[in-house]
C-alpha cells in the first residue's frame, strides 16, 4: 500500500469549500465497455447492481478476487450505448486484462480510453454554475438535478464530453471527461470563469476529511470491502452472484459482519500530520496503522484514516500515534 501524508493549501481549500475549484485527475484511468451484453457481463464481475443501471445512471462498486479481496474499486456509468468505468490508474492495465480474459461468448468489447479523454473534477458550491458556462447546451439546473452517480452527455468546443456527479473528492461537484487535446483550453476557461486550480495535496485533504478511502492508499489487494467500510456504497445485497460474493456473505452471515480490522478516522492532537504507515498504540500495545493523513483547516488539527483492530474502533477510543494523543472518530469527520 502506497503511503502518504499530505499538505493543504489554505487558499485552494477555501475555494473548494466556498466557491469552486478544479483538478485534472491524472491518477484515474478510463475504460469503455460496449456491446449489448455489457451490463450482464459486468453484473457477474462487480459487487454492485450493474444490471439495473438505466441510461444516465451509475454506481460505485468493487471488483474482487474469488477470495473476496479487492482488485480495485470502480465508478460505473451507463451512457445508453456503452459504459464508462473510471478506476485508479495503476490498476487499469490489470483490470483490462482480467475483463478481456472473462469474455467468452458475450458480445462485449473493452477499450482503454484513458488517453482519449482527460478527466477533470470541478467541486464546490459554484461548480454547477461555473461548469454550465463552458459546456454546450447544458445548464446549471440540469447539473444540479443529477442523481448520485448520474451522468449526462454534452460537448465542449464542439467535441463530445461526458459530465458525471463527482464521487470521490469530498466536496460536491462534477467529473468532466473531455477530448484530451482540448484539456488545456478547458482548464484555461475554467480559470477565466473564476474557478481556482486545486493542488493534489489539498484534494487529498478534502478526501480525508470526507472519510473516503482511496485505492492504493487506504485499500489495496489485501483489503476486504467490509474492512474499508465501503459495503453500503459498493455492494448490492439483493443482486445475483458475483466474483467474491461467497466470502462477503460468509463474513456477514456467519461472522455477523465482524472483521479483524476496520478503517476509522483519527483526530490527532498535533498540527503536524503523522506519516502514513505510522503505528498506532493503545496502552503500549500496537493496534493499527495510519494509511492517509493531513492537517484539517476545518478541525484545526491533524486527521488521519487508519486501520485499527476491531476492539479499538469505537468512536471516542483513546489511542496514540508516535506518542501523540489521538481519538477514534466517526467518518466523515464532522463539519465545523
Amino acid at each position: 500500500m502506497v503511503q502518504h501524508s499530505t499538505t493543504i493549501s489554505t487558499d485552494a481549500y477555501r475555494s473548494a469549500r466556498e466557491h469552486a475549484a478544479f483538478l485534472e485527475r491524472e491518477d484515474r484511468g478510463l475504460i469503455e465497455v460496449s456491446g449489448p451484453d455489457r451490463a450482464s457481463f459486468l453484473q457477474g464481475l462487480l459487487t454492485n447492481d450493474i444490471g439495473s443501471l438505466a441510461a444516465g445512471a451509475g454506481c460505485y462498486a468493487a471488483y474482487l478476487t474469488p477470495q473476496g479481496r479487492m482488485i480495485t474499486d470502480v465508478f460505473v456509468y451507463e451512457l445508453g450505448d456503452l459504459m464508462l468505468l473510471t478506476i485508479a490508474r495503476e490498476t487499469k492495465d490489470a483490470v483490462i486484462t482480467k475483463l478481456d480474459q472473462n469474455i467468452f461468448t458475450e458480445d462485449v468489447r473493452v477499450a482503454d480510453v484513458t488517453e482519449k479523454f482527460a478527466h477533470v473534477s470541478i467541486v464546490g458550491p459554484r461548480a454547477a454554475s461555473s461548469l454550465a458556462t463552458l459546456m454546450d447546451a447544458l445548464d446549471a439546473s440540469r447539473l444540479n438535478g443529477l442523481a448520485e452517480h448520474g451522468n449526462v452527455r454534452s460537448s465542449f468546443a464542439g467535441q463530445p464530453a461526458v459530465v458525471t456527479l463527482a464521487g470521490d473528492l469530498g466536496e460536491p461537484g462534477f467529473d468532466v471527461y473531455v477530448n484530451r487535446q482540448l484539456v488545456e483550453r478547458f482548464k484555461a476557461e475554467l480559470a477565466a470563469a473564476g474557478v481556482a486550480e486545486l493542488d493534489a495535496g489539498t484534494a487529498e485533504g478534502l478526501r480525508i476529511e470526507a472519510g473516503i478511502p482511496h485505492f492504493g492508499r487506504d485499500m489495496d489487494e489485501e483489503t476486504i470491502p467490509l474492512e474499508a467500510g465501503i459495503e453500503s456504497r459498493a455492494i448490492s445485497f439483493t443482486k445475483g452472484c458475483y466474483v467474491g460474493q461467497e466470502v462477503i456473505v460468509r463474513v456477514l452471515h456467519r461472522g455477523h459482519g465482524r472483521v479483524a480490522r476496520k478503517l476509522v478516522g483519527l483526530a490527532i492532537e498535533t498540527q503536524s500530520p503523522p506519516a502514513a504507515g505510522a503505528l498506532i498504540r493503545a496502552d503500549d500495545r500496537q493496534v493499527g496503522q495510519i494509511t492517509s493523513s493531513a492537517y484539517s483547516p476545518r478541525l484545526m488539527r491533524s486527521i488521519a484514516l487508519a486501520y485499527l483492530q476491531r476492539d479499538f474502533v469505537t468512536p471516542g477510543t483513546a489511542v496514540s500515534v508516535d506518542g501523540v494523543s489521538a481519538v477514534v472518530t466517526s467518518l466523515p469527520f464532522a463539519r465545523q
